[in-house]
């Protein structure tokens, strides 16, 4: 760089006031990108950020036996997910692949605070009848996280009846 700047000064070039302007600086860039309705949509905060509580589900210390009471569980376990997403509480969710620390799947959700998180987590089949526990973090990520389940939705497709 200071190389390129030596031979300009050598050959006599100059940048004008005029040429700097021609080019976007970085805060120029950002303000010409930003969706205010998007931010607020989103929750974001000056920064494009706001806070969540990350839950971490690790395997409890009662395991439902295989069978139905097994499979009704984990189907009211994602209609109760999928009813948290619907209310916007629930951002984003997944398992872990085997994990010998016994980390079995997250949650992150858009709530006031822990307590919050706790509440809704408890509501959960698989936290009541002692198959997962939960961790909680408070945690500080985009505000653009929320907009991962309308997206999620463009990603599947239909289900084959």
């Amino acid at each position: 760089m200071l190389r390129i700047a030596l031979l300009a000064l050598a050959v006599g070039f100059a940048p004008t006031a005029a040429m700097a302007a021609d080019s976007p600086s970085p805060a120029n860039a950002q303000a010409a990108t930003f969706d205010a309705e998007l931010a607020k949509k989103t929750g974001a905060d000056e920064r494009g950020m706001r806070p969540y509580v990350l839950v971490i589900l690790k395997t409890g210390p009662t395991r439902m036996p295989d069978g139905e009471k097994r499979n009704a569980m984990f189907a009211g376990h994602f209609a109760n997910m999928e009813r948290l997403a619907n209310q916007g509480k629930l951002v984003l969710a997944g398992p872990f692949e085997k994990d010998p620390g016994g980390w079995r799947g997250l949650f992150v959700f858009a709530v006031e605070g822990i307590d919050e998180a706790k509440a809704l987590t408890e509501t959960d089949p698989v936290i009541a009848n002692g198959e997962m526990v939960a961790e909680y973090h408070a945690w500080y990520g985009s505000a653009a996280t929320m907009l991962i389940p309308e997206l999620h939705e463009k990603l599947q497709p239909p289900a084959q009846e």
